[in-house]
């Protein structure tokens, strides 16, 4: 039995693509997304908080790709050159290897930089406030 393919008609095509483009459209409008949610420092778990303390005293790091460049590109942190960012791992209880709990910052870390967190592998970031 050979089972055909319904067509959709051109306007259901049309509110397709209206409906991506509107959901796109502040990265379109904008060039970059909205600006990340912020979470209190002493708000995050107390891994991160290790970990925020670890990247303001320059180490020692635990894992050897702690430090590396961010690429940043899902595009949910700020637009900056690449390099800017740099990526730190998060330990997260009951998991072997790195997990998915990273803490992204920029600029001259040892000072006061912007430093974001992420506990869902970069599909989501809150901004680290003092």
């Amino acid at each position: 039995m050979m089972r055909t393919r319904k067509r959709r008609s051109p306007a259901a095509v049309g509110r397709l693509l209206l409906c991506s483009l509107l959901a796109l459209a502040p990265l379109v409008v904008t060039g970059k997304a909205t600006a990340p949610a912020e979470i209190a420092a002493q708000a995050l778990p107390a891994e991160a908080r290790a970990t925020l303390a670890r990247i303001r005293a320059s180490g020692p790091f635990p894992y050897e790709r702690d430090g590396v460049v961010f690429g940043n590109r899902e595009r949910l942190l700020p637009a900056e050159p690449r390099g800017y960012y740099l990526e730190y791992t998060v330990p997260t209880p009951g998991v072997r290897g790195r997990g998915a709990r990273r803490i992204v910052c920029g600029g001259h870390v040892a000072v006061d930089s912007e430093c974001y967190y992420s506990d869902d592998h970069y599909r989501s970031f809150r901004k680290i406030e003092p």
